[in-house]
């Protein structure tokens, strides 16, 4: 699902959990636009089942026994249904358990099965992980990984119950920084095939467009008008207009062109009704290669190209979004529960 390239440090209470989810978050925006125009689509003989699809963003978990190691974990609580699996000695006798033992344990065999029977998983499936930053794709079979629960940093450490858990798989662990930057532009999959596309995604690099393109592409706003700014992707062409209140961007709206200059979608990005929402760097304008936030290209197989990265939120997680009305946002579970 969904990091871009900036870590965010939920919470230092002994556990410091970085997320790759400060992407694009779920944002106040308009549905996707589109015109019958035909946008390439990656061809594949392989079909994948988009019904009841996830995707999840990964996270790295630092203890406080060695804050220079750590840990790659992806929780699934976001999306997990049933009883919870986490075994009742530890929410009985937690008091008597050291913070250690009790901010982090594997599942016992039948707490594991609860949490696949949840998902609607097997030991025969896999874990998909793709790097689109670096086009790297990693496959894990399910019955290789540690089924595990961390603590929630937004817990009560003096009143747990089930739900003060994430829930989830162990990755990797005693990873270094240099380790673990490799998921900030990461999604994982849980499944029996590889959704992916490989080698199709891209950074949008932005720069400065004339002033006729506000005109041209983008409908009048109450807003004052900012800079516009303009990225290409094979036949795209994808324009950005800044909209200002007092000064300040408060609204961005994106315009995809075709080469038969033919608007075949559009996006608004708005700060309006969003708790604690900012807008990303754009790579090119005030963000260096360190710092992409925007991406485009084709991420899914048999799907249109996405674009995604332009906000981020305190709350909700980060969604991808799809150059065609009739294909709905894939969010990132990212278990942001605060």
């Amino acid at each position: 699902m969904m990091k871009i390239k900036i870590v965010t440090a939920l919470i230092c209470f002994q556990l410091v959990i970085v997320s790759c989810q400060k992407e694009e978050k779920k944002t106040v925006t308009t549905e996707t636009k589109i015109t019958n125009d035909t946008i390439k689509t990656v061809k594949t003989e392989e079909k994948i089942n988009y019904s009841n699809f996830n995707i999840f963003s990964l996270s790295v978990i630092s203890s406080a026994e060695k804050d220079s190691d750590m840990d790659i974990f992806i929780s699934v609580s976001d999306i997990y249904k049933g009883e919870q699996p986490i075994p009742a000695d530890i929410v009985k006798n937690y008091k008597q358990m050291s913070f250690e033992e009790r901010q982090h344990f594997e599942l016992d065999a039948p707490s594991r099965k609860k949490l696949l029977d949840g998902m609607h998983l097997t030991e025969h499936d896999s874990l998909y992980i793709y790097e689109y930053g670096a086009n790297k794709l990693q496959r894990m079979p399910i019955s290789q990984l540690k089924a595990v629960a961390y603590l929630s940093p937004y817990s009560d450490d003096q009143d747990l119950d089930p739900d003060s858990y994430m829930m989830g798989f162990q990755v990797a662990t005693h990873q270094k920084t240099t380790e673990y930057d490799r998921y900030n532009n990461a999604i994982a999959y849980f499944g029996s095939k590889n959704p992916f596309v490989e080698n199709k995604m891209k950074a949008v690099k932005w720069q400065k467009a004339g002033a006729d393109i506000s005109k041209k592409y983008f409908s009048h706003s109450k807003l004052a008008l900012g800079k516009t700014y303009q990225s290409q992707y094979e036949n795209l062409t994808y324009y950005l207009q800044d909209y200002l209140e007092e000064g300040n961007t408060v609204e961005r709206k994106l315009a995809v062109i075709n080469d038969r200059k033919e608007k075949i979608a559009e996006k608004t990005f708005s700060l309006a009704g969003s708790d604690g929402g900012e807008f990303m760097p754009l790579y090119g304008i005030d963000a260096d290669e360190a710092n992409i936030s925007q991406w485009t290209g084709h991420l899914f197989k048999g799907k249109p190209p996405v674009i995604f990265g332009f906000m981020a939120q305190s709350f909700g997680c980060p969604s991808i979004s799809f150059l065609d009305q009739k294909e709905k946002d894939f969010p990132i579970n990212c278990d942001n529960r605060h």
